[in-house]
């Protein structure tokens, strides 16, 4: 190859990688649903916020949602309909209590619930934080009613103090493995497990360094374990790496994991964790150079399958302000257990520096390995109970609790990137497509009240839809599935929402039902509509691999619409697209349009201006919408166009019609000349009787209105100007005004001279005074 080629090709491979990942970054929706109340139900009341925590009861058909100082029981089927509640609120005491500490009375100093968990005799765990003072108790619901048991418990350790603090739990066998803070300042935090004796992990950093805690997660890993192992509990949490040989810190994403059945140890590690031991999580996008944040994540197993092919599937946003990126990773837990029993373990060296340097042991590992559960080849050596574990082990695993192998996503990348609203949450549910294949959809919440519906299939990931739950935009925290309903519940600080797993109505043509790829839904050939697979025994028309539409029959045609445009004028033409991934094309008789400046092919319309008789005819409006195996082109919309001529021989023009409603804007034409007409002859009648002014009179000199006054014949014709000077001179009386108003022109009112005397002189008028109007006759 010549050596410039090579280096051609070494420049533009980065380049190439880059608009690579842009364009797995234009990933759209097929379909953007805006907020409806028809869309989703939706429960709130008034004065209570943070609906956060869900708990579904299939067993009772209950959703128990907790919020901010009460506890629902809601109906699983329609969660609009409350059939119990009940307040938890802290007393003023308590609250005046909280203020002193220096937090919000109205805000910090509630009780937000923050544990809700089922109980074995189908009682329910519940924990608060009461104002900064945290504590549990025991719920139930009997005969319609949610009740308290009041048996209070401290919640130091279990519930976080701080409402807005994340934290994390879960409950196996009645016992409580929780991740929070277990002091008021939040500055000491634990992993613990809450049996009979608390375990917990150690004050180190090395442990725990300002950790974020996101979710847990329990694993059946000694069902079928031929070492006879113990199960475990995830923990997945962000923290400051201690291992970063960097001037600033460095924040990474974490997963953890202990036995279930560890007890700590008898002399190192007393009630603490003899198996903790955590390594790092990466999820890999291109365009970032820090790693990104783990938010949430969700176990998915398949119930026929072992425990080792179950998934963790992660979501992750940037820790810098620069990226408005989210992405989803996958996880293997083969992968993350292979790590924790074979991977290498990371010890930590001084250095000459202030600092500790993290490098991979390369030493010897004590035998039972550090972390390890008890299994068979530990009893072989009498080690039956964690609390039988040599002091070496326990030291070793307490100096050294990161593995130096970080665990990696299924394929080495993301299965999903997209900018825009950030995500929050993450659930997955398992379809059997009418193929007899199974497909993991995923539900994805963001922080703008979003719902993302998508699938990742071949490595190609496909958005089906985008639904607003929440108006006004409000984070998504919680999502919940239930499978016996087919709904999904999510949770937010405004309320819950409830909508459908399948939302195949959404889809009017085979075409459409067919190429949204929706594993639930496929298009029924005899009722003509897409409908839920489950419903339906009879074969349905669907493609979820390839949005093949080939089978689909042809539609029904669409009837036109008929418009008009005076010519010259300007008309507008919509084409409503079945899809955001689709475009659209215009044809005229039958021959494709173009975009020039008298006619504008937008995304959904076709703008005509200055229209000539060339324009009219019938227009078609196409959309082409790619899939998998070719381009599919459908019929939108028609309109026959024509354009309104003048009449021949009488100079009147046809006015046009609306481009809506041509024979409503017409007749509206019509009313306003016809109102126009007789505005103008009311004003001539006025104009003729003489009420209204006639303005160009009044510009006159007072002379000549005196002599059109005269020449008229008005009433003082008979008294010369003389007469009536000399009139008021003898009797000496004030020049008096008429009742208008006066002003300096004179052009509203008549002025006259009022006499007073013994004979009652009468008054006279003056036309060099006054200026004369129709207004003012006298």
């Amino acid at each position: 190859m010549h050596p410039l080629l090579s280096l051609c090709v070494f420049w533009l491979l980065p380049l190439a990688l880059m608009l690579e990942e842009n364009l797995r970054l234009g990933c759209v929706p097929r379909k953007s649903v805006p907020f409806d109340g028809d869309h989703a139900h939706l429960f709130r009341e008034e004065g209570v916020f943070n609906y956060s925590i869900m708990l579904l009861r299939e067993d009772l058909g209950l959703l128990v949602l907790g919020a901010r100082e009460a506890l629902y029981a809601l109906d699983l089927k329609d969660i609009t309909k409350k059939l119990a509640s009940v307040k938890w609120e802290v007393t003023e005491d308590e609250k005046k209590e909280c203020k002193k500490k220096g937090k919000d009375s109205e805000l910090e100093c509630k009780n937000y619930i923050r544990i809700l968990h089922k109980m074995t005799d189908n009682r329910m765990y519940v924990c608060g934080t009461h104002a900064f003072d945290p504590v549990c108790d025991y719920m139930s619901y009997a005969d319609g009613n949610l009740t308290l048991e009041k048996k209070v418990e401290d919640g130091k350790g279990k519930c976080p103090f701080d409402p807005f603090q994340r934290y994390a739990s879960i409950m196996v066998d009645n016992v409580l493995y929780s991740a929070t803070s277990i002091n008021f300042l939040g500055s000491e935090p634990v992993l613990m497990g809450s049996s009979p004796v608390a375990i917990r992990t150690e004050f180190k950093s090395s442990w725990l360094n300002e950790p974020t805690f996101v979710s847990m997660a329990q694993m059946p890993e000694s069902e079928k374990s031929e070492d006879g192992d113990d199960d475990k509990i995830y923990l997945f949490f962000s923290e400051t790496a201690v291992e970063c040989d960097c001037y600033n810190k460095l924040v990474v994403s974490r997963v953890a994991r202990v036995c279930k059945g560890d007890l700590g140890g008898q002399r190192t590690l007393q009630k603490k964790w003899t198996s903790f031991l955590k390594a790092r999580m990466d999820c890999p996008v291109l365009e970032s150079q820090l790693p990104f944040i783990i938010q949430d994540t969700y176990r998915w197993c398949d119930p026929q399958q072992h425990w080792k092919d179950c998934l963790f599937y992660a979501i992750f946003t940037p820790q810098s302000g620069t990226l408005d990126l989210s992405a989803v990773c996958a996880y293997r837990v083969s992968d993350i257990s292979r790590v924790f029993a074979e991977g290498k373990y990371k010890t930590p060296v001084p250095v000459e520096t202030s600092f500790v340097k993290w490098v991979m042991y390369s030493g010897d590992v004590p035998v039972p390995r550090p972390g390890a559960c008890i299994n068979n080849e530990a009893r072989k050596m009498n080690i039956n109970r964690t609390l039988d574990l040599p002091d070496r082990t326990l030291q070793f695993i307490k100096d050294r609790p990161l593995m130096d192998q970080a665990i990696q996503p299924i394929g080495q990348k993301p299965l999903l990137v997209r900018r825009g609203a950030t995500f929050t949450s993450i659930i997955v549910d398992n379809v059997m497509a009418a193929d007899g294949e199974k497909h993991r959809v995923m539900f994805i919440g963001t922080a703008e009240g979003t719902l993302l519906k998508a699938l990742n299939h071949d490595g190609e990931m496909f958005i089906i839809e985008e639904i607003q739950l929440f108006q006004p935009p409000k984070p998504i925290k919680i999502l919940k599935i239930s499978n016996i309903t087919g709904q999904l519940y999510a949770g937010s600080d405004y309320g819950a929402a409830q909508v459908s797993l399948a939302t195949c109505e959404r889809s009017f043509s085979c075409m459409d039902c067919v190429l949204a790829r929706d594993p639930y839904c496929g298009w029924d050939k005899v009722t003509r509509k897409c409908i839920v697979l489950s419903s339906s025994q009879r074969e349905l028309i669907q493609s979820v691999k390839d949005g093949n539409a080939s089978l689909c029959p042809d539609s029904d045609p669409v009837k036109p619409k008929n418009h008009s445009v005076w010519q010259g004028g300007n008309l507008r033409l919509s084409c409503p697209l079945p899809s955001s991934l689709a475009k659209t094309s215009w044809e005229l008789e039958n021959i494709l349009l173009k975009s020039s400046a008298r006619l504008q092919l937008l995304k959904d319309e076709l703008l005509i201006f200055n229209a000539s008789d060339s324009d009219a005819g019938l227009y078609r409006c196409l959309s082409v919408e790619h899939s998998k195996t070719k381009a599919y082109k459908t019929t939108v919309a028609e309109y026959q166009v024509r354009i309104a001529q003048p009449v021949s021989g009488k100079g009147e023009t046809v006015l046009p019609r609306s481009l809506t409603d041509g024979h409503y804007v017409s007749s509206l034409q019509a009313i306003v000349v016809l109102l126009v007409l007789c505005l103008f002859a009311l004003l001539a009648w006025n104009c003729y009787k003489g009420h209204l002014a006639i303005p160009w009179k009044c510009g006159k000199k007072n002379g000549e209105q005196g002599q059109e006054a005269n020449e008229d014949g008005g009433p003082n014709t008979n008294v010369s100007h003389q007469d009536a000077l000399r009139t008021a001179v003898v009797e000496e009386k004030p020049l008096v005004l008429g009742t208008g108003s006066s002003n300096n022109n004179h052009t509203t009112e008549e002025a006259t001279f009022s006499a007073a005397g013994e004979n009652d002189a009468p008054r006279i008028n003056l036309p060099s005074l006054q200026c004369v109007n129709n207004e003012s006759v006298i």
